[in-house]
């Protein structure tokens, strides 16, 4: 298990960013053959792109259960479109097997939502946790003086001072 980090931590990361939710559900259980490719084909993606920072890719935070989701960290919008588009890694296979075994069937579901957060307008807050979501890609700093509270956080910008 992580160690925990017993205290009051925020993140600070440089710059704007995106935020990636991915997900997938599973329509029709018994159809194990449609969605077992679909849910073996994010790990593979997670482990080449964790293996090449120069594309953008930050991280990642996998939230498990029978409906997954994984959030990422991206350094830009175009940097992830770069990589969904493109055809040399495992995303473009992994999209073209799905639509042309799945498309819209309904056997299995998958989902995505991005957002783009400009320089200092994010919050967040952590506390007798490893390190987590956004404090797994930017640096952790302790919640105190200026970084208190909520309102503290998320009104810093981002030039040094956050």
């Amino acid at each position: 298990m992580a160690k925990t980090i017993n205290q009051r931590m925020t993140v600070n990361l440089e710059g704007d960013f995106v935020v990636f939710l991915i997900g997938m559900r599973i329509n029709r259980f018994w159809k194990f053959h449609k969605w077992l490719p679909v849910a073996r084909a994010m790990p593979k993606m997670l482990k080449e792109l964790s293996q090449k920072p120069e594309r953008g890719f930050l991280g990642f935070q996998f939230n498990g259960g029978i409906l997954p989701v994984i959030v990422q960290y991206w350094k830009s919008f175009e940097q992830l479109e770069a990589y969904a588009k493109g055809r040399t890694g495992y995303h473009y296979p992994a999209w073209k097997e799905f639509n042309t075994k799945i498309k819209s069937n309904g056997d299995v579901g998958i989902w995505h939502e991005t957002y783009k957060v400009r320089a200092g307008e994010y919050e967040c807050i952590y506390n007798n946790m490893p390190r987590y979501g956004l404090g797994k890609v930017g640096d952790l700093v302790p919640a105190v003086g200026s970084r208190e509270y909520s309102a503290q956080r998320i009104s810093l910008k981002s030039t040094g001072s956050r």
